[in-house]
């Protein structure tokens, strides 16, 4: 979870418990465990998603333009206000996801979305950092959403391009937009779908295509954000 700057491609599809199952049987023959997959468990991740009043960023996205840009705030698991957590700018043109990040404490980003203070990081990446509050002040951006989620992830054996991560209990809420209270809020998928990503900046291995193949699963376009959007628009509707 060290990586501060990557390119890559993401593809995402939609998976029932057999199909995980089914990968999960195999996997160890190529690909190794996440560090924080103690003992085959999932671990949390949770987030603040940013965005404007009006929710500028994730309708752009949802639009399909060749460049879209996401900002957040991430944990692992329930924080503690002196706990390290990580702003990310999520940014994606033409297919090819460019994610940068930075270090700081829980206190400090909360303090930097009040006041845009920004945080100081024994390990903050000043460029970055400073890309990220570019878009921060030319949007006005804000916490809007919590997405939480439990994550399998694995790396490939003697190949660190190859990533694939499995995320199940995507909980979603407007309100108490905060990472130092616990995960709680709308389920996003039925129960029993798993969210796969398959992530590399090279072509995938033919063991995971073979396997695709064996189980008919297809790619689909699905973003977590988006997804929450379209519920909460429902919603409003009404």
């Amino acid at each position: 979870m060290a990586i501060e700057v990557f390119n890559r491609r993401e593809i995402k599809y939609l998976i029932s418990q057999e199909d995980k199952d089914a990968l999960l049987s195999i996997i160890n023959d190529y690909m190794i465990s996440d560090a924080y997959n103690k003992n085959g468990a999932t671990y949390k991740i949770c987030n603040l998603y940013l965005d404007t009043p009006s929710d500028e960023l994730i309708i752009k996205s949802l639009e399909k333009p060749d460049y879209k840009e996401k900002i957040r705030l991430r944990s692992y698991g329930t924080s503690s206000l002196e706990d390290t957590v990580y702003l990310e700018s999520k940014k994606k043109f033409n297919g090819l996801v460019n994610k940068r990040r930075t270090p700081c404490l829980l206190k400090d980003a909360y303090t930097y979305f009040e006041n845009g203070e920004k945080p100081v990081h024994s390990k903050t990446n000043k460029q970055v950092l400073n890309e990220i509050d570019y878009t921060m002040n030319f949007y006005s951006l804000q916490p809007r959403v919590f997405i939480s989620y439990d994550r399998l992830a694995f790396f490939e054996k003697n190949n660190s391009d190859f990533r694939l991560t499995l995320d199940c209990n995507i909980q979603t809420r407007r309100n108490d937009l905060r990472l130092d209270i616990p995960a709680y809020g709308n389920q996003l998928l039925p129960e029993g779908k798993w969210l796969m990503e398959a992530k590399a900046f090279k072509a995938f291995p033919l063991w995971f295509v073979r396997f695709l193949s064996s189980r008919k699963i297809y790619s689909t376009s699905f973003s977590k954000y988006g997804a929450e959007f379209k519920i909460y628009g429902e919603r409003i509707k009404k």
